[in-house]
């Protein structure tokens, strides 16, 4: 008997726990020539704007040993080119679609969601981890007090399901988690890049033009693990997990975390066909293990 892959996100049903991370696999189309994109539960879109982004001057990528910093700046065509160009493309496949959300205010985060609930998406994910303008720069999502502010604003902005996206670089996750649970998401996804450095010994100067980034890649997949494990004995909501994932072994690693599904970012540069891939060596585990549900082994940890 084959196994259940069906997975319901709290309001999302996919029929895989295999996503694709925003920011690594554009719109699709990027992709559409090396995999066919009906093997996608979901593609959760390039990071988008209320505006146009043209994104970060300069150098905005640095590969390092196990992954890579990345600095891009939300480069994006706004919401209104994606509802015109990019929804109707990706509804010729059988995916669902997240619209990742991003502002620099809690009025640009809300206008974003009222556009969006009037539109043909399925989830839209609230990426809190945007430099707050009116507070001096700092990312919206390590602050608990604002927190609390966007996300229960959004929610009153849209009847679509809400994920939210979290960032490690606070000092205790299981507190976001909870609030963002309180405050009315569907589901939790996590993690999102870790901040890093890379210098050029030789120009002694760092390797990115604004000099810091975004880490991921493998090199972060231990602390995803973690801070899945720690936000799944927290929220009772769904997580949605990513972080360094490059093989069927690290989905499953995942979900006994207790990640509901999970999302493939990075690893899609290294190899565009990882998600297949990913979801036939899972297929292979929870048949050989004979787990009736991919549900089944979310949490099972003994």
């Amino acid at each position: 008997m084959k196994t259940n892959l069906k997975v319901d996100l709290n309001g999302l049903e996919l029929k895989n726990p295999i996503t694709v991370a925003s920011g690594t696999y554009g719109f699709g189309r990027e992709y559409a020539d090396y995999m066919d994109l009906n093997i996608l539960a979901a593609i959760s879109v390039k990071g988008l704007t209320l505006e146009p982004r043209k994104g970060n001057e300069g150098k905005r990528i640095a590969e390092t040993p196990m992954g890579m910093i990345n600095s891009v700046g939300l480069q994006n065509p706004g919401v209104h080119e994606f509802i015109k160009h990019e929804i109707p493309f990706l509804r010729r496949y059988d995916l669902k679609i997240i619209a990742n959300i991003n502002g620099n205010t809690i009025e640009e985060y809300c206008e974003m969601a009222r556009i969006l609930d009037q539109e043909d998406v399925d989830s839209i994910e609230l990426n809190i981890s945007c430099p707050n303008v009116k507070n001096g720069g700092l990312a919206f999502g390590t602050n608990p007090k604002v927190v609390k502010e966007v996300v229960a604003e959004v929610r009153k902005s849209t009847s679509k399901h809400l994920i939210v996206k979290l960032s490690p670089n606070v000092t205790d996750i299981k507190e976001i988690a909870h609030i963002v649970e309180e405050q009315g998401a569907n589901c939790i996804s996590l993690i999102n890049t870790v901040t890093g450095m890379a210098i050029d010994i030789h120009t002694r100067k760092p390797v990115l033009k604004r000099g810091s980034g975004g880490l991921s890649g493998p090199a972060i997949k231990p602390i995803a693990i973690k801070l899945v494990h720690d936000v799944y004995q927290t929220v009772k909501i769904p997580i949605l997990g990513m972080g360094g994932i490059m093989s069927g072994d690290d989905v499953v690693e995942f979900m006994l975390a207790g990640a509901s599904a999970v999302a493939i970012g990075t690893g899609n540069f290294v190899n565009p066909v990882l998600p297949k891939t990913a979801l036939e060596a899972l297929k292979e585990y929870l048949e050989k293990y004979k787990y009736q549900s991919v549900e089944q082994l979310v949490g099972d940890l003994i």
